[in-house]
């Protein structure tokens, strides 16, 4: 079995000098890097206790997706502003250059339930935190983060202390 890291790309001085891009699609375009990563990611939160996965637009709906399906769990979608037809919660974030909104349907599960929030990445942590104040607003209680991968210099986990991060490959650097 390969490692997980070996599956990504990286690739050097993108999006700008200096920073080094990891790229999954070369682990999704792989039938066995992906069957790995989520086995891992799964197994990682085995013991967690939630009710529902929340996936962050895009490319956490395709882990939260593969992650509600193996463990038989409804999936919520995180989405950006103005791609959901009814009723939304929204909360706004800081970006490197501006500000984003992410919302999420009033009623995407009952109050008191417990989300396993799921993304492809972790950096400085400021979507994931707004993933988890929308969770709150909504009356969920966030059981703990799973991310395929976590950029561990920019620190993100540090604004996470709240919740339980289980990441399965970690990068060190930007």
């Amino acid at each position: 079995m390969k490692d997980l890291k070996d599956y990504v790309r990286s690739i050097p001085d993108f999006p700008k000098p200096g920073i080094i891009f990891r790229d999954i699609t070369t682990l999704i375009n792989d039938a066995d890097g992906l069957h790995q990563a989520i086995d891992d990611m799964c197994d990682k939160v085995k013991d967690i206790d939630f009710d529902v996965i929340a996936g962050a637009e895009a490319r956490g709906f395709i882990f939260g997706a593969a992650m509600a399906y193996k463990m038989h769990k409804p999936l919520v979608l995180i989405r950006k502003k103005g791609k959901l037809p009814t009723r939304v919660i929204t909360q706004e974030y800081d970006l490197e250059y501006g500000t984003g909104t992410l919302e999420m349907h009033i009623d995407s599960f009952k109050p008191g339930a417990k989300v396993l929030v799921v993304d492809d990445l972790l950096a400085t942590g400021g979507t994931t935190k707004a993933i988890t104040k929308l969770v709150e607003k909504a009356g969920g209680v966030v059981a703990g983060i799973s991310v395929l991968i976590e950029l561990v210099d920019l620190k993100g986990r540090e604004r996470l202390t709240d919740y339980p991060v289980f990441s399965s490959i970690s990068f060190e650097g930007e």
